[in-house]
């Protein structure tokens, strides 16, 4: 198996090596979702016995609901397959990896940066946690994975998207906004490389610096701050995953960092490699 590398492949590590072996989609959401769900995604795997694919994601900032049988979030989990489940899986920000091995799928909602608080009130206390939907969003999301095993990836995805939609009816009008909002805002932190400083993006949102850090950490459950160097890391490691030669300088002068040695620093820290052994990394595995 194997399949074209999309054009956007930020957060995903080795993207080529990982098409060889997961059939990968994207689906749009349903206008009822816009502002607060990106896209939702599918995966679907079936590996020969005793072969394994560990799949490194350095997770974009938003919150993913799923619905599937995907491996636990481990470097050595016991082999597949695993229990059909739902999960509200939370910012995460280290590098999560994933081995799958057996036959598997998943699909899941990529909430906005800051999306996912037009559900719940704290997304903070989901950060770097994987929980049972049903404890977060209530029995409308239960069994929903045991009802569309077997079912094509674009109609869970529907469907993940009828109970998502369903569940806003109950939800503040106000809060709802609110999350739109934030998701607006990231959304200028993540596409606009010039915005460097979270005063800046305060500025353009036309709120104070204090009321921003509210909002991310009530609807994102992340800082604005880590939002703005979360996107340019993702930027950095999509521009050089191809491995080739590299001004690191003019690339972290491009990405708003002050100088080459604050981008090292950072993608060191985020993906275990410097930015140069990552590229060589890159070009083996592709």
């Amino acid at each position: 198996m194997s399949q074209p590398v999309p054009d956007d492949t930020r957060g995903i590590i080795a993207p080529g090596r990982m098409m060889r072996f997961v059939a990968f989609e994207r689906h749009p959401a349903p206008p009822q979702l816009a502002g607060l769900v990106d896209w939702f995604w599918s995966v679907a795997w079936d590996l020969p016995r005793g072969l394994s694919h560990p799949q490194q994601v350095l997770s974009q900032p938003g919150v993913n609901v799923s619905a599937g049988n995907p491996p636990p979030d481990a470097v050595a989990p016991p082999p597949g397959p695993h229990p059909l489940r739902e999960v509200v899986t939370g910012v995460t920000t280290r590098l999560a990896t994933r081995v799958l091995t057996g036959r598997g799928w998943n699909v899941a909602a990529k909430t906005t940066t800051g999306g996912f608080g037009a559900w719940v009130d704290d997304v903070r206390r989901l950060t770097d946690r994987a929980v049972p939907a049903s404890e977060v969003l209530g029995p409308a999301i239960a069994g929903l994975a045991e009802r569309c095993d077997g079912t094509p990836p674009a109609e869970v995805a529907r469907r993940l998207g009828e109970v998502l939609a369903g569940l806003l009816a109950g939800r503040d009008p106000a809060r709802v906004e609110l999350a739109r909002e934030v998701g607006r805002v990231a959304g200028v932190a993540e596409r606009d490389r010039s915005v460097r400083r979270v005063e800046e993006l305060a500025a353009l949102a036309g709120v104070s610096p204090r009321t921003l850090q509210r909002m991310f950490a009530s609807c994102a459950g992340v800082s604005p701050a880590w939002v703005i160097r979360r996107s340019r890391l993702l930027d950095a490691a999509e521009l050089v995953r191809a491995g080739d030669s590299v001004d690191w300088a003019a690339v972290a002068a491009d990405l708003g960092y002050a100088d080459q040695a604050h981008l090292t620093r950072d993608f060191t820290g985020a993906l275990g490699v410097s930015p140069a052994a990552y590229a060589r990394q890159m070009k083996s595995a592709e």
